[in-house]
């Protein structure tokens, strides 16, 4: 399995978590989980199921966080005239008026609201190693879309 491309900013917040979780968050589950089990019976006891749900979510989120950190490459932007990993693109629907931009991001990274798209996701697929002036499209629930590369940094 080939790893996932992050920067180095998103290496470094996953890092914090992760030791934040083995850390605090585990002793904080390990003190609640002492506590439910001092009020007695377990069969009954919902603090206690409460508890143990959340030691599962915690060292599920740990385990994600191990792997995508042992995997991870990090990439930096590229400085180049052609789109990929940390490009920043502003687009145009092609016979529409409105831009967008976007920076081309891992998996992890994403967040669309800020304009993050994931290299993996059709946009991102399809805007990778594109440049100014090219046209491209990619398919979407509502059908392919057209737009054209109006500048790359």
């Amino acid at each position: 399995m080939s790893g996932e491309l992050i920067s180095q900013e998103k290496f470094e917040e996953l890092t914090r978590e992760l030791e934040e979780l083995r850390t605090v968050r585990r002793r904080e589950v390990a003190e609640q989980l002492e506590y439910a089990r001092s009020l007695g019976d377990l069969s009954e006891n919902a603090e206690y199921q409460e508890a143990r749900e959340m030691q599962g979510a915690v060292e599920e989120r740990i385990g994600k966080l191990e792997g995508i950190l042992k995997s991870a490459k990090i990439v930096r932007g590229s400085k180049s005239d052609i789109v990929g990993m940390g490009a920043t693109v502003l687009v145009q629907k092609i016979g529409g008026d409105d831009k967008h931009t976007y920076i081309i991001v891992g998996a992890e990274e994403a967040d669309i609201m800020l304009g993050k798209v994931s290299y993996h996701s059709p946009l991102g697929a399809a805007l990778l190693g594109k440049k100014k002036g090219d046209e491209f499209s990619f398919h979407t629930p509502r059908g392919t879309q057209k737009y054209k590369i109006l500048k790359v940094e």
